[in-house]
């Protein structure tokens, strides 16, 4: 019988234990003994990456993504993007970024090497700032706006919040969130902010029956 392995772990701000295991050569991600990720179930972040990536400028594509994980979005989006894009990655935690690399090489590990990628060990929220518009936005930095993990992040999907990522867009730039389900309440706020709004249901797995995860889609005029 094949056991699974607890191969390191860390302390969210907020005092929950993240932990990464691995299993069968697969990969896990539990914060206090719940999964948040794993390298089985990697579908909607990819499809996520491709809605982000769709309509972006051909060449010069600035794009932010909040959220490293296991680099299965950032790995979707280098496939889309030009040669000369710029793909900017917000990671909070440290270890996140350290994991990727000594574990997760042949996972996705080694792209955080690509010359298209700039590593930011900072809360995406500070990104927002205005200072950089990006063509692209996308957010996976917790499972959903309304079963939040770190506390935190609620100031990323109350009204202020999507404010902030809309005055972060180029015009006719586009931002996706990540959502382990459809909240509508949140598809509200973002109809209060942005005129084009689209909640895309999505799959975990490729050839999963059911689509069991949310995209929310938001365009700038």
């Amino acid at each position: 019988m094949k056991t699974t392995r607890s191969l390191c772990s860390c302390h969210t701000p907020d005092g929950a234990q993240l932990v990464l295991h691995e299993h069968d050569g697969h990969y896990f991600l539990r914060i206090d003994g719940v999964q948040l990720m794993s390298t089985t179930a990697s579908a909607s972040e990819q499809t996520m990456a491709e809605l982000a990536c769709n309509g972006v400028p051909a060449s010069k594509q600035r794009i932010l993504i909040g959220g490293l994980g296991f680099g299965f979005t950032l790995r979707r989006v280098l496939e889309c993007c030009a040669a000369d894009a710029i793909i900017d990655i917000a990671e909070l935690l440290s270890e996140v970024i350290t994991w990727n690399r000594a574990h997760l090489q042949a996972v996705n590990g080694l792209l955080l090497d690509d010359p298209r990628v700039r590593i930011h060990l900072r809360d995406v929220y500070e990104l927002l700032d205005g200072k950089q518009r990006y063509d692209a936005i996308l957010l996976d930095v917790d499972n959903s706006p309304d079963a939040l993990v770190q506390t935190g992040n609620a100031r990323l999907y109350n009204h202020g919040g999507v404010q902030r990522v809309m005055a972060a867009l180029q015009p006719k730039g586009r931002v996706v969130y990540w959502s382990a389900h459809r909240d509508r309440s949140f598809a509200k706020v973002l109809r209060r902010v942005f005129k084009q709004v689209e909640c895309v249901e999505a799959k975990a797995y490729p050839n999963a029956k059911r689509f069991t995860h949310t995209l929310f889609v938001a365009d700038r005029d």
